[in-house]
């Protein structure tokens, strides 16, 4: 392909692609979709992608993992709500994650364990549900 056959196809692949990065495998129907739409008899070279791409995909979504952690870090660090000890004592392996331990601040959605129920004379109780 020319550069200038190139640069429109990366143009509308760029857009295109916006949104795929969430769903398994749509990387690889974007590119076939874009491909068809511009040089069509590229696409049959789509077929030796689809070998390597579930491994590409677990490797973009360490990255993607490892990117949101270490973002994570930089943010709590900058805005000073990062607990360095406990960073440093869980990294250390000194603190073990346990899924008990886990307290809910009041920000999730239906999965709280507790919920307020108005009772029959109108006053609120912390009740099981």
């Amino acid at each position: 392909m020319s550069i200038g056959e190139q640069i429109p196809l990366l143009l509308f692949l760029l857009v295109a692609s916006k949104g795929a990065a969430g769903v398994s495998g749509a990387g690889l129907a974007t590119l076939a979709g874009g491909l068809q739409s511009h040089k069509p008899a590229l696409v049959d070279g789509v077929g030796l992608i689809v070998g390597i791409d579930r491994f590409m995909s677990e490797a973009r979504a360490l990255t993607n993992f490892a990117g949101n952690a270490v973002a994570t870090v930089l943010i709590g660090t900058w805005t000073k709500e990062i607990d360095k000890e406990r960073v440093n004592e869980v990294l250390a392996g000194q603190l073990p994650f346990d899924e008990k331990t886990l307290l809910d601040d009041g920000h999730g959605g239906s999965s709280d364990e507790h919920a307020e129920v108005p009772e029959q004379g109108g006053e609120k109780e912390l009740a099981k549900t």
